[in-house]
């Protein structure tokens, strides 16, 4: 099977299963080399995820513990101010970040809370991180009014298959979430969609997962691979755990089929030992969180990932909001010129 697919040809399912079902050196080696042809094979970038808000969510996501649903003993709190925001996002660059994501615990932002979360995403990206927020559903109007502030990407993940969904979440459709995409895309900005593994869900469900994502028109630039936290109180805290070798086959197969996007180590590393997240990384894993906490779940903190990314030689990726900016306005130039070239004097006769 080749190794890659151009960003146009839809990946069936039945190519995605053969890709899972290969020798499991095989699938590494051909992850391997995706990732070599696109990215340096030792850098591994660096964001940091700060709950904004926590608590009282009304969605029914059985794996959240944020969730007002469940009772998980996790103590409610209001939206954050914008300097405690920023005072955060100063700690998470002088460790390493080079980006800052926020999470907000909410069905969608409300019109009163946009202006702190503008202000929010301002400082942020002043202080030279990259920005990120997931906040829930978003409209068109208010996915503009994130991007006119310069949010850089959003982040909403798919979860699971579309079969598999409904087994999951009950209070908003894949649909709702398809649509939040689209806005992000509309409007500008990045998108950041993965999922999460390890929730009861069939081999098939994951490669489900990874259809969507792959086939989307323009992949997410960044794609979250979760394995399941447990959290007591929630009603997936006493499943099985997902064989190991299959997490790391998932990340491997997302890489395969998504290049050029960050595939990002994300929930669930607190449980993982250093040889496992190590295989990660061979398959093609060149993204993770540094901090205590993921939202509401432990997180390995910063100096043990700083350890580890030292046993390995992986050094943090650097990529700043400036050259973001000079990449961004080096496209529009060569657009411009492809526009202004001239047409052709000559044309190919050949049979």
């Amino acid at each position: 099977m080749a190794i890659g697919t151009s960003m146009t040809t839809a990946w069936k399912r039945e190519q995605i299963q053969a890709l899972f079902e290969l020798p499991f050196n095989d699938l590494l080696f051909q992850a391997q080399t995706v990732h070599r042809a696109h990215f340096k094979p030792n850098e591994v970038q660096v964001s940091t995820l700060l709950s904004i808000k926590t608590g009282a969510c009304p969605e029914d996501c059985k794996y959240c513990p944020q969730s007002a649903r469940y009772d998980t003993g996790l103590e409610k709190e209001q939206l954050m101010e914008v300097q405690q925001v920023l005072k955060q996002a100063e700690r998470a660059k002088s460790t390493g970040a080079t980006r800052f994501c926020m999470g907000a615990a909410w069905r969608d932002p409300k019109d009163r809370d946009m202006p702190k979360l503008q202000a929010m995403i301002q400082g942020v990206r002043e202080l030279g991180l990259e920005t990120c927020m997931t906040l829930g559903m978003l409209n068109g109007e208010k996915a503009q009014a994130l991007a006119e502030a310069g949010l850089d990407y959003y982040n909403h993940n798919l979860d699971t298959s579309p079969e598999y969904y409904g087994d999951i979440i009950t209070t908003r459709t894949y649909a709702d979430r398809l649509n939040t995409i689209e806005n992000v895309r509309s409007a500008g900005m990045k998108v950041c969609s993965g999922g999460i593994v390890g929730m009861g869900e069939q081999a098939k469900d994951r490669v489900g997962l990874l259809q969507q994502l792959a086939n989307m028109e323009q992949p997410p630039e960044s794609v979250p691979i979760n394995m399941l936290v447990k959290v007591p109180g929630t009603p997936m805290a006493d499943l099985d755990d997902l064989d190991p070798f299959e997490f790391v086959r998932t990340i491997a197969v997302a890489r395969i089929l998504m290049p050029t996007s960050h595939v990002r180590l994300s929930a669930g590393r607190e449980a993982m030992s250093d040889e496992l997240q190590a295989l990660c990384f061979f398959a093609g894993a060149n993204s993770i969180f540094y901090g205590e906490k993921l939202l509401t779940t432990d997180n390995p903190e910063a100096e043990a990932d700083q350890q580890l990314f030292a046993r390995l030689g992986i050094v943090p990726e650097q990529r700043s909001v400036h050259q973001q900016q000079l990449e961004q306005e080096a496209t529009a130039v060569d657009q411009a010129h492809q526009a202004l070239a001239p047409e052709p004097l000559f044309y190919n006769a050949a049979p």
